[in-house]
């Protein structure tokens, strides 16, 4: 028997990440400091990108795209309903509307076919068409008028890019900006590119954001990253970010309205002495799950998680199984709970969430395909530091319950 629990996740920290702390301690600069630009500097580099914008979280980098890309009040923005529900929050926040296509069943990214297609019947300007059936519930019924779609919000769930490809193609043939919700994928590659390179031949209208929460795969306790190849749309990111603080503003004169979304240097410092090592965290978070494949690979009523032929390389985020449909979710959770191994239905579907449900008249079957893998996706404990040993209690325990359930 191992420790009676395990955590659902740990953040991978060393004596070096503490000293960089610690070392900021002993300077003048506590926030807008050289560290700061450094981290941006490096991180930029990393990803392939001109600009890397540090923020106080990916949910802050998220909002400040949608600014950028001119989404306002009334506007559209094509989005995945299978996320965090902050990738369609941040467009609530400029009083937009997100619109939710449905997700692919093996990749639980958005699938770019509905996408394009989703595209195509809202840009349509004659109503009542099929652009109704895109549109959320209540607004099917209102004399709301259709606008163009602004933008298109993909996100990498999970640490598998998104079929990205297909989807800058339509950005570029209707013009709309394009926001990578990365915040789960640092590392990945999309056919052999670093999700946050950007494409030069295609729209400039582009950035993707990385998140730095305790769980990801680098941590800065709380902190995000926008990276662009968009002159125009750095410049901005870096006034919201600062209270809408231009390059050419004196002290306490601001062009715009902003925000503070900064990051303070002691997590900056964090970062980069995380970004240091950041070959050696990815693999190791591949290391255990593929110690979990191994195990679970076989088991009968449990689907591991599917990789993409373009995924040429997988950021591991979670490790999300699937359960066969005539599995008690909720009993194998509490089954694993009293074992001391915690557990998490991930995601609930953001369209089905309380508040979603009461603004905009979503219910169950809008979005049968990620209702579906709602209901059967199960979070195990995942880290870079679990051990072979608890990898292996997790697996048996699952196993046991499934074979014996209550």
């Amino acid at each position: 028997m191992i420790q009676s629990h395990i955590p659902m996740s740990s953040p991978d920290l060393t004596a070096a990440d503490i000293e960089a702390v610690s070392q900021v301690l002993q300077t003048p600069y506590l926030s807008l400091g050289p560290r700061i630009a450094e981290f941006e500097e490096r991180f930029a580099a990393y990803v392939g990108a001109r600009h890397a914008i540090a923020v106080s979280s990916g949910t802050a980098g998220l909002h400040l795209c949608v600014i950028a890309a001119g989404v306002g009040e009334g506007d559209l923005v094509i989005t995945t309903p299978f996320s965090f529900v902050a990738s369609a929050n941040v467009i609530l926040y400029e009083r937009a509307i997100p619109v939710f296509v449905d997700i692919d069943p093996k990749t639980l990214n958005i699938d770019p076919a509905l996408v394009a297609e989703a595209v195509e019947a809202l840009t349509n300007d004659q109503r009542p068409t099929t652009n109704d059936r895109w549109l959320p519930p209540t607004l099917r019924r209102s004399s709301f008028v259709v606008r163009r779609p602004k933008a298109i919000l993909p996100v990498h769930a999970f640490g598998q890019p998104a079929d990205m490809d297909p989807i800058l193609d339509v950005a570029q043939k209707y013009n709309l900006a394009v926001i990578e919700d990365a915040c789960e994928a640092l590392g990945a590659e999309y056919k052999g590119r670093r999700i946050g390179t950007q494409h030069e031949t295609r729209n400039t209208k582009h950035a993707t954001v990385f998140a730095f929460y305790p769980n990801k795969q680098i941590t800065t306790g709380e902190g995000g990253m926008i990276v662009t190849d968009n002159d125009h749309w750095a410049n901005l990111f870096r006034s919201l970010r600062n209270q809408g603080r231009d390059v050419h503003d004196a002290w306490l004169n601001h062009t715009r309205l902003g925000y503070n979304y900064r990051l303070d240097e002691m997590s900056a410092a964090l970062g980069l002495a995380q970004l240091g090592r950041i070959e050696e965290l990815l693999a190791k978070r591949e290391r255990v799950a593929q110690m979990y494949n191994e195990r679970l690979r076989e088991v009968e009523g449990v689907t591991i998680p599917y990789i993409a032929p373009e995924t040429t390389r997988m950021s591991w985020f979670v490790y999300v199984i699937r359960l066969a449909p005539e599995i008690d979710r909720h009993a194998v959770m509490a089954a694993l709970k009293e074992r001391g191994i915690p557990s998490r239905p991930y995601f609930t579907p953001i369209h089905l969430q309380p508040f979603y449900r009461e603004r905009f008249g979503y219910r169950e079957g809008d979005l049968p395909v990620t209702e579906a893998v709602a209901r059967s996706v199960l979070a195990l404990p995942f880290s870079g530091v679990m051990t072979e040993e608890q990898v292996e209690y997790v697996c048996e325990n699952l196993v046991d319950v499934l074979e014996s359930p209550p």
